[in-house]
């Protein structure tokens, strides 16, 4: 069991890193990678036109639990919303519109899947 922490911390760097390259093509400006506040964090932050977007991202390397998007619970919606105001108030930016983009990433075939919900809540 002791093992099984650093193998899940890896495939979680690697979707995010994934996820970030993706989203850069796609015209996303990445502000932050991990940003920290006391109610969990927030994978990425980035910029999208005028908006700020706060982004989750969910790795998997099978099915066998489900799409990554099935694991988003009520309770990570609400602490991802506190995340992104204590973020906003940091920055002094609360005026400004911000939106929450989900990036899943299947690792389970040859090549990376990647999906991207925007405004999901």
């Amino acid at each position: 069991m002791l093992g099984a922490r650093p193998d899940k911390q890896r495939t979680g760097s690697l979707g995010e890193k994934l996820a970030a390259d993706f989203l850069a093509r796609r015209g996303y400006r990445i502000l932050v990678r991990n940003y920290r506040t006391p109610f969990g964090e927030i994978d990425l932050v980035a910029g999208k036109g005028t908006e700020t977007v706060f982004i989750e991202v969910r790795t998997r390397k099978s099915d066998f639990f489900g799409e990554p998007v099935e694991s988003l619970t009520q309770t990570k919606l609400k602490h991802w919303r506190k995340a992104a105001v204590v973020y906003l108030q940091e920055e002094g930016i609360s005026d400004r519109p911000y939106r929450f983009d989900f990036v899943g990433v299947d690792l389970s075939g040859p090549k990376p899947k990647i999906s991207l919900i925007e405004n999901i809540i």
